[in-house]
């Protein structure tokens, strides 16, 4: 049986100009399985990242730091991969574009730079693309199973608000999708599933591709692709009667208003948010208030000590005391 990581980073290659497809191809088996990042630049080294660290690579398709003997992306390569991840079909992908990534199938997302093109005050369309950014999604089926303890309400037989909270790439949306997983399927203390509604305003955490999820995400999970959290709190709330909503980075005074309306309709919320401490969120004004109105009963933060996903704190959030045993 081939790897399933391997298999991922080979689906991604058929995305990428030959030129540099076969370099990276030539990767040996242990850096495709653990490869999370591969960045083109116009004029710059090829990059590749996993394990924190970034790295060049060598004609021979092996990882290095050595800048003289790197390959050197050029325009041509960002065009010509370009087209492969567009289908060679910009316009059926004007909305994604606008947002600035595409999504692939398998869940793989490309990140996209360039002249940004106005239409009044709203984007248009990104033009003289300068550099991608393609992050190849891997899920971590049961890296929360865990932790279902400490977000499960022995009491009323639901979930605790929950907010994840990590610095990037710590592997709070991996954890999150997993949560959603668990709790869909009904493999948790309750032995009961929820139905969960997913707000995927940068699809991440579904990873939709034609109206299909990409990633695991429960049986019982309905998914709001591409929209934004208020606009999804609103559809969700009077469509698809959810036990859960959850989503993913929230931030915003918009997000903030989301948030209230899911817990005055007597629904759950999940969500993840960019941090490392409750310090670092009560500086920011909208978060303060959700901290200071103790919506969230759980607190959970991540960092890479011990790789990525790892469990640094478990908070309950009516004192921010520590639960982690």
């Amino acid at each position: 049986m081939r790897n399933k990581d391997i298999e991922k980073f080979n689906n991604v290659l058929e995305y990428i100009c030959l030129d540099l497809k076969e370099p990276l191809n030539a990767l040996p088996s242990k850096y495709k399985t653990k490869i999370e990042e591969i960045r083109l630049r116009i004029g710059c080294p090829l990059i590749i990242s996993f394990e924190g660290k970034d790295y060049f690579l060598d004609l021979q398709g092996n990882p290095t730091t050595n800048y003289d003997k790197c390959i050197k992306v050029n325009k041509e390569n960002i065009i010509k991969t370009f087209k492969l991840i567009s289908n060679y079909s910009i316009y059926a992908f004007e909305e994604e574009i606008r947002n600035g990534f595409i999504t692939l199938k398998g869940g793989h997302r490309v990140g996209i730079t360039g002249k940004v093109i106005y239409r009044g005050n709203i984007i248009d369309t990104i033009r003289n693309i300068s550099s991608l950014n393609i992050r190849i999604a891997r899920e971590k089926i049961g890296v929360s199973t865990n932790i279902l303890e400490f977000i499960i309400s022995p009491y009323n037989r639901s979930i605790y608000n929950t907010l994840i909270i990590s610095p990037p790439q710590c592997g709070k949306t991996t954890l999150l999708r997993d949560i959603i997983r668990n709790l869909s399927d009904g493999y948790c203390l309750l032995n009961k599933g929820f139905k969960i509604g997913v707000i995927d305003e940068r699809s991440e955490l579904a990873g939709m591709y034609n109206g299909i999820p990409q990633h695991d995400i429960g049986l019982r999970t309905d998914v709001l692709d591409g929209c934004n959290k208020k606009d999804g709190t609103i559809m969700l709330l009077r469509a698809m009667s959810p036990d859960i909503i959850a989503m993913d980075e929230i931030g915003s005074t918009s997000d903030v208003e989301a948030i209230h309306e899911i817990l005055k309709a007597g629904v759950k919320v999940l969500a993840t948010v960019h941090g490392k401490d409750i310090q670092d969120l009560v500086s920011r004004r909208s978060l303060n208030v959700l901290i200071e109105d103790k919506i969230f009963e759980r607190y959970i933060f991540l960092d890479n000590s011990k790789g990525v996903g790892t469990i640094k704190e478990i908070l309950e959030g009516e004192n921010f005391t520590s639960i982690l045993m």
